[in-house]
């Protein structure tokens, strides 16, 4: 019978924000795969687990998970963790899970402490719709290219930084969204010194060219409002005859009543009055 692997969320940074059902686990399970074993070392000694482990991480990960699919073919019931956080959030982890679903190896996740949604819930931004971008990409065109993207996003922006790489980000941010954008920007979270600085991009950029940042940060930041994409859309409509504005749909193959039904929701005014302009030219 095959085996199961088993995604086991561990703490973030508070100890006693692991589950029971991860805590068994971890002592049940033939094996666990860590990013960082000297690191997990230390939660399995402090919970007195004797498990097995072995690493999984970003530069083994793809030939590292085919071994580890074929202990599980043979029956054996892995455990994966992070370093801190949920598994395959932003990390190898995602790779393991691929080729386990290629082969059909059962899956399971025992949810606990990810850091995004932790961050989220404190930032006092919107909660509701919010997308994740992880840590922004090295590669300068793909960086750029994200946050081109994120100029328009309307929904609440979670993004991971580094300390060394933190001015330079939230000066890429600034420029490319604004420095009047608010954020909330949360460090050292579930530990003692736990610190959530709510205020916008210029704030945290002055306080940061100023102060050595410390720990692993999280930014929340406020999404663009959905009235003022709105007010600059129509504003750009304005800018062109309401001929030309048909043109654009009638060129797409729309016959003409839903393309003036479409000039009309386009510039915020009645399908009626598009149809009393265009007779008027005619």
């Amino acid at each position: 019978m095959a085996g199961k692997l088993y995604l086991c969320a561990t703490p973030i940074g508070n100890l006693e924000d692991i589950t029971f059902r991860v805590l068994n686990t971890l002592k049940e399970v033939d094996l666990i795969a860590a990013e960082d074993t000297r690191h997990t070392i230390k939660l399995l000694n402090h919970f007195e687990i004797r498990t097995p482990m072995t690493s999984y991480h970003e530069y083994n990960k793809v030939d590292k998970a085919r071994y580890l699919v074929e202990q599980m073919r043979k029956g054996l019931r892995i455990a994966l963790v992070t370093d801190a956080g949920t598994p395959g959030i932003s990390d190898p982890g995602e790779e393991l899970v691929r080729q386990c679903y290629e082969v059909g190896i059962e899956v399971t996740s025992l949810p606990g402490p990810a850091a995004c949604v932790t961050a989220l819930t404190m930032s006092g931004l919107a909660t509701r719709r919010f997308c994740f971008e992880a840590f922004l990409p090295a590669d300068r065109k793909e960086r750029q290219w994200i946050l081109e993207e994120l100029k328009s996003e309307t929904r609440t922006i979670i993004i991971y930084e580094a300390p060394h790489h933190l001015v330079a980000t939230l000066a890429e941010l600034a420029a490319a969204l604004g420095e009047d954008r608010r954020i909330t920007i949360c460090r050292e979270m579930t530990k003692k010194y736990e610190e959530a600085f709510r205020t916008t991009l210029s704030g945290v950029l002055a306080r940061y060219r100023t102060e050595e940042p410390k720990g692993e940060y999280v930014l929340v930041i406020e999404g663009r409002s959905i009235g003022e994409m709105e007010q600059e859309r129509q504003r750009s409509w304005d800018e062109v005859s309401i001929e030309e504005h048909m043109e654009v749909y009638l060129a797409q193959g729309m016959d003409r009543k839903e393309a003036m039904r479409m000039v009309a929701k386009d510039r915020g005014i009645a399908k009626r009055d598009v149809y009393q302009y265009l007779i008027s030219r005619e």
